[in-house]
């Protein structure tokens, strides 16, 4: 079974703030992006973080070949719970879901 990561160039989650997780998928091309798009909407990706659905916020910028994923941290920045001050987990999370059916 194929997934994301296999499809696009690269997979970046990053903080966006203390409060915020932004994750960037950078497809690489426009047959690419036109591919992935639409198998990826916001509602998938809450799913997948375990998220209401209205709490990803989903951004296109089809120029670029870039989706983007923004929502809430389940804890602070910094704080004593956080175990990954930059994000950076999520990503690999997100490239390991499967291109073609439920979130596993």
């Amino acid at each position: 079974m194929t997934n994301l990561g296999m499809h696009v160039e690269g997979i970046r989650a990053k903080n966006a703030g203390p409060f915020m997780i932004t994750i960037d998928v950078f497809c690489g091309s426009q047959a690419a992006f036109e591919s992935v798009s639409d198998k990826f909407p916001a509602s998938r990706v809450a799913k997948l973080f375990n998220l209401e659905a209205q709490e990803v916020r989903r951004y296109e910028l089809p120029n670029l070949n870039v989706l983007k994923y923004s929502f809430p941290r389940t804890v602070a920045q910094g704080g004593a719970l956080d175990r990954d001050m930059h994000g950076a987990q999520f990503s690999v999370v997100l490239a390991e879901c499967p291109l073609k059916g439920e979130v596993i």
